[in-house]
């Protein structure tokens, strides 16, 4: 017994009509017939009365339908079920953002995203920037948010974004000064610095502390921390300095935020993706990112590099 006799079946059995059900199955009517014929002698019942005038379901067809449906249906379930775990257009987008994504960003990315393509589900994973390139290399990502410079050899880009960054210090730090006023980086020479782990982005780590040695900041330690909460507290403890873009959302009590004279240092963001797997989706989703960003203050410029 074939699944697609029995869909063939269940639909005569609901137009009661061979024209009508063939032409819903796309098919013609001698095959139709035939199938049916198949069916019945294949379960030894006959499940439809014709005459030339009317087709009507048997007592054995009216049972066999009642078993049919639910297991057309569960057919459906699971069909719709691998729909939306086939990446690309027509199921899930597996996408990567950074640890500190800017909090207005993933309302926007969500929203604008399901506006611009409705059918195709977003799953974000919260990755650093060299997880999210492993991961696009290895399939297991369709597309993700990196920061630059990164290895994004073999990958293609969308825009690219620049938020500059400035400097988190404790209240009564010698270089703290009026709100507004930019702090130069040769002036934070000697304080300890609180960066992000080299291992989650290797080439923007060493971008940042160059810029610092080129802008005549030689920390006089470095302490490593992710977690946001962990850095302010750090920096409120006195262990250091932290530089990263305007806060979102207020700092604790105790630190303030100053921009850099100059703006040496920025934050610069884009989507990358395999040029391959390249589709609608992805193409999508890197519309999306380039709203969020921008929403989030972030400047909008070309592709990138790499």
């Amino acid at each position: 017994m074939e699944l697609r006799h029995l869909r063939y079946f269940a639909v005569l059995a609901e137009e009661l009509h061979f024209g009508r059900a063939a032409e819903r199955l796309h098919m013609a009517q001698p095959p139709l017939s035939q199938r049916i014929r198949d069916l019945e002698r294949e379960l030894g019942v006959r499940l439809f009365d014709r005459t030339r005038h009317r087709v009507q379901l048997t007592e054995a067809g009216a049972l066999l339908l009642e078993h049919v449906r639910p297991v057309l249906s569960g057919v459906d379930t699971a069909r719709e079920a691998m729909r939306r775990i086939r990446p690309g257009e027509a199921g899930v987008l597996r996408v990567g953002v950074p640890p500190d994504t800017h909090p207005v960003v993933l309302p926007t990315l969500t929203e604008g995203f399901a506006r611009r393509v409705p059918d195709v589900l977003i799953d974000l994973h919260e990755l650093t920037t060299d997880e999210q390139l492993a991961r696009l290399r290895e399939g297991e990502l369709e597309a993700g948010v990196v920061r630059h410079p990164s290895d994004t050899v073999g990958l293609e880009s969308g825009p690219l974004a620049r938020r500059e960054l400035g400097v988190v210090l404790p209240a009564d730090h010698p270089r703290a000064g009026p709100e507004g006023r930019p702090v130069r980086l040769r002036d934070l020479s000697d304080s300890p610095l609180v960066i992000f782990p080299r291992a989650m982005a290797p080439r923007l780590y060493d971008h940042v502390l160059t810029i610092c040695r080129d802008g005549g900041f030689l920390p006089g330690a470095i302490r490593h921390a992710r977690n946001p909460n962990f850095v302010h507290g750090l920096v409120l403890a006195g262990r250091g300095i932290h530089l990263n873009e305007a806060p979102a959302t207020p700092l604790p009590g105790g630190l303030v935020w100053r921009p850099l004279a100059g703006a040496p240092l920025a934050w610069l963001t884009s989507v990358v993706w395999v040029p391959s797997r390249h589709n609608e989706a992805i193409a999508a989703f890197a519309e999306t990112v380039t709203e969020g960003l921008a929403r989030a203050g972030h400047r909008i410029g070309e592709p990138s590099a790499g």
